[in-house]
């Protein structure tokens, strides 16, 4: 086993690995920008270092810098979370040059994963089925000629990278050139990878992926599935498991062809193939993430795994400490993430300080937060705050679990946050039957407003928030704070209120 882990990543994802190495009793080192320095994971770790300013150019993508922080503090591996450099083959084989172990899958794997089109033809090699598409040539004139014979709708897709960047709708031919240079130029800022792709449009999909695990030693296994439908632009802000699309011959057959994914390329440790699955049922390969994903805890609570510390010991050469047989499924778990961000403004960042957080706290509740009292959410990294994920006995136990915690979650401050927006989601009719597809967001909620706040709830923010504000200026530090079980509390005031942008002036 390690002795010494370097997190070479921020917020939220670090303090939850932070975690893990002290459960496991091992040593931590936490790296930070100068937007990071009295940040949660920075507290939490046994050291930390800055590596650089806030660019995550001149900091957390700066291998370099990291390396050099993990050899000067005697660390035998190094975990990149998710993000900045945690699907980076070139980082990966430089950590293992250096004589540290990367925690996560081998650079080849990711090599061969990590490009859309390399892996879809992966993929199609070891029979799981992927979206019909066009990947031979960047010429935009065969481009063209190969969207003819595809047919519209289509997407064109960055080959590099993730989460909605690179990524535009085509519906016509006409549209495919202007499609073609706005994708180029934003993959090639985003991942300095400017080539893209054909992919037919699948439309209205569920948004399916699966947990997988390989180890050292020939063994891989899935851990089944998380439904990923309600998204913002191509990117999830709530998950679950299990789906409520998938019947058990379903998930088999979706399981199998996870399986047999890991064993084509020989992955190693935690990942995640992603598919879409259309209204006849059939299934597509999507991509594989290559790393840990955001939404981990939902598996974690159903199938009882922690899956941060099987990575650290899949890869220090444990075997995995099951077989495929031995995992199941135990209640309904859901996330939801929380984001500085507004929903009624195309759900731009709303980022600011964060004078007061309120967890909500109880059973089956669990907020995995980067984010705390006093902190700031800067215009700098992503502006996740915390990820709130429940477990219930079945699907609606869980939903009315996640309402009563988004409703006693409180975030004071300079920010404005989605937990308004995600308790219409959870009560939405589409949700309640577990039918969301990905434009769920888009037709459900276009034009969405949140409710107005009660008068009472105004004077209760404002009067808070003072008293948050009071104890920092005096050099206090307010800390997160626990709600009481108490139906009847004033804590349960979830709307993240903007001070000062409600309509009461502040002296």
């Amino acid at each position: 086993m390690f002795h010494k882990i370097l997190i070479a990543n921020r917020g939220e994802i670090a303090v939850r690995i932070i975690r893990a190495c002290q459960e496991l009793g091992i040593a931590t080192v936490a790296v930070y920008s100068d937007a990071d320095a009295h940040s949660l994971h920075v507290a939490l770790a046994g050291a930390a270092v800055r590596i650089g300013p806030p660019p995550p150019r001149e900091s957390y993508l700066c291998g370099d810098c990291i390396l050099a922080a993990a050899q000067a503090h005697g660390c035998d591996a190094i975990h990149p979370g998710y993000g900045f450099l945690s699907e980076n083959a070139a980082f990966a084989d430089a950590v293992a040059a250096a004589g540290l172990t990367f925690i996560g899958p081998s650079a080849a794997a990711m090599r061969v994963m990590g490009s859309k089109t390399s892996a879809r033809a992966a993929m199609a090699a070891a029979g799981v089925p992927v979206v019909p598409g066009y990947q031979a040539s960047q010429d935009d004139a065969a481009l063209l000629a190969a969207a003819d014979g595809l047919g519209y709708p289509l997407l064109v897709k960055a080959t590099a990278g993730g989460g909605g960047k690179g990524m535009r709708v085509v519906h016509a031919a006409a549209e495919l050139p202007a499609a073609l240079a706005s994708a180029r130029r934003e993959a090639a800022n985003a991942f300095g990878d400017d080539r893209i792709y054909l992919e037919k449009l699948i439309e209205h999909p569920h948004h399916i992926e699966f947990q997988v695990c390989g180890d050292h030693h020939g063994h891989a296994v899935h851990l089944f599935e998380r439904e990923c439908s309600v998204q913002r632009r191509h990117q999830k802000i709530v998950e679950e498991t299990p789906s409520p699309l998938l019947d058990a011959a379903l998930r088999a057959r979706m399981g199998a062809a996870a399986v047999a994914a890991v064993q084509a390329v020989g992955y190693t440790n935690a990942g995640t193939l992603e598919f879409l699955v259309d209204s006849r049922r059939n299934f597509y390969f999507l991509e594989m993430n290559t790393r840990l994903q955001v939404e981990h805890p939902v598996t974690e609570l159903v199938t009882g795994v922690d899956l941060v510390k099987l990575q650290i010991r899949i890869a220090a050469g444990e075997p995995l400490p099951f077989t495929q047989a031995e995992l199941s499924q135990r209640g309904h778990a859901i996330e939801c993430r929380i984001y500085a961000e507004d929903p009624a403004n195309n759900f731009l960042p709303a980022i600011g300080k964060v004078l007061l957080a309120v967890e909500p706290v109880g059973p089956g509740v669990r907020v995995d937060a980067g984010v705390t009292s006093g902190d700031e959410v800067t215009l700098h990294y992503d502006p996740m705050i915390a990820k709130l994920i429940v477990l219930g006995e079945s699907r609606g136990d869980a939903i009315a679990r996640m309402r009563w915690a988004l409703d006693r979650y409180v975030v004071l401050g300079d920010v404005i946050t989605n937990i308004p927006f995600l308790r219409a989601v959870l009560a939405h009719p589409t949700f309640l039957a577990g039918e969301q597809t990905t434009d769920f967001v888009d037709t459900a909620f276009a034009g969405w407003q949140p409710p107005p706040p009660a008068p009472e709830e105004l004077e209760l923010a404002v009067a808070i928030a003072a008293v948050a504000e009071q104890v920092q200026s005096t050099g206090g530090a307010t800390q997160s704070a626990t709600v009481e079980h108490d139906p009847y509390s004033p804590w349960r005031v979830g709307d993240g209120f903007r001070v000062g942008r409600v309509g009461i002036e502040r002296g």
